[in-house]
């Protein structure tokens, strides 16, 4: 399994249940990593896609508490045994939000992480893979949009769990 995230200068990933900033260049980086894939997410962060539907060209999972939440054209799980269960037939990528990625970095083999250099205010985190001894970088490329933002593709795995 793998996740995916663009982060601040001090791993920010949103704000009041928004990404932190849109870089043109991060969404087509993110799209072209995922299509294709699964994607796991939490329901408040499904709920901020456009029209909060599932993304297109991925078969979505969605991680959601409550019994009775149901999604069109996506699957519901409800407990993190279900999640596995479900996990342990595709190749995944986590796409947030911060509770999710909490629960789920830990059992990350890589992450593809976009760093954009700059803070933003902010109420949602996730960890430091730079200052977590079993994450390696293993690929680095700066953006070439940077417009708006300073921002590099950074590409790590975990030492901890071997493939």
């Amino acid at each position: 399994m793998k996740f995916i995230a663009a982060v601040d200068k001090n791993w920010a990933i949103g704000n009041k249940g928004r990404l932190l900033i849109r870089i043109s260049e991060d969404q087509r980086n993110f799209r072209q990593t995922t299509m294709g894939h699964v994607v796991v997410l939490g329901r408040k962060t499904l709920e901020e896609f456009p029209g909060g539907r599932p993304l297109k060209g991925r078969a979505n999972i969605i991680l959601s508490r409550n019994p009775e939440y149901a999604v069109e054209d996506a699957v519901v799980v409800h407990s993190m045994n279900e999640l596995f269960t479900e996990l342990a037939k595709y190749d995944t990528f986590v796409i947030g939000g911060q509770t999710i990625y909490d629960e789920l970095i830990p059992y990350c083999d890589e992450a593809v992480i976009t760093k954009i250099d700059r803070e933003f205010e902010a109420d949602a985190f996730i960890s430091n893979l730079d200052k977590l001894d079993n994450w390696d970088v293993t690929d680095e490329r700066p953006g070439e949009d940077v417009s708006e933002v300073n921002f590099t593709f950074v590409t790590y795995k975990n030492s901890d769990l071997k493939k």
